[in-house]
């Protein structure tokens, strides 16, 4: 039988400014989040079987089971997310947490990015990044405005996962890692 014990006093709480988007980011880094690559390009017969942009996202996630969707929300500044919307369809490939490598060479923008990593095609013609711990490939289905942001909605056209990467990278707190069971 467990004996009850007494909590410490809380402590107080300290409201955040929400207007100063530093302290918004502070508060909300304490949530983690996965990181997904977000692909897109030829379809099909690619002749250098690479995708034509690509793009770090914190907001990947799961919409609905019935009918199957996903989401993500790009920055309205950012200039890969014109791209990734015109041509209509995506892939997501969920980071596994030892492609840190791979995050920072797509977020930085490095020259070639594209070509370091190299490509796995779905059947559907997406771009997975090997290693990754699983890919989504999808197509819009709605965008929503939403601030300085837009509300991806995308249909799931195929999915998978590696039993081999344990693991997906997460962001929380201005850092890196790798969840672990408690």
């Amino acid at each position: 039988m467990l004996e009850p014990t007494t909590a410490p006093p809380p402590t107080p709480l300290r409201p955040a400014d929400v207007s100063d988007p530093r302290s918004f980011r502070t508060v909300l880094g304490h949530v983690p989040t996965g990181v997904t690559l977000i692909t897109t390009g030829p379809t099909g017969g690619s002749t250098d079987g690479q995708p034509t942009a690509a793009m770090v996202v914190g907001t990947f996630g799961s919409v609905s089971l019935d009918p199957p969707l996903v989401c993500f929300l790009p920055d309205r500044a950012s200039t890969t997310w014109p791209v990734v919307r015109a041509h209509g369809r995506f892939t997501a490939s969920v980071l596994g947490a030892g492609q840190l490598d791979v995050c920072r060479a797509f977020a930085r923008k490095e020259d070639d990015r594209f070509e370091r990593f190299g490509w796995h095609r779905t059947a559907t013609g997406g771009h997975v990044v090997p290693g990754a711990a699983a890919w989504v490939d999808c197509e819009v289905h709605d965008v929503l405005p939403a601030g300085d942001h837009d509300v991806v909605l995308a249909r799931v056209l195929a999915l998978g996962a590696d039993p081999d990467v344990p693991h997906s990278l997460v962001f929380s707190r201005g850092a890196y890692g790798a969840p672990a069971p408690l």
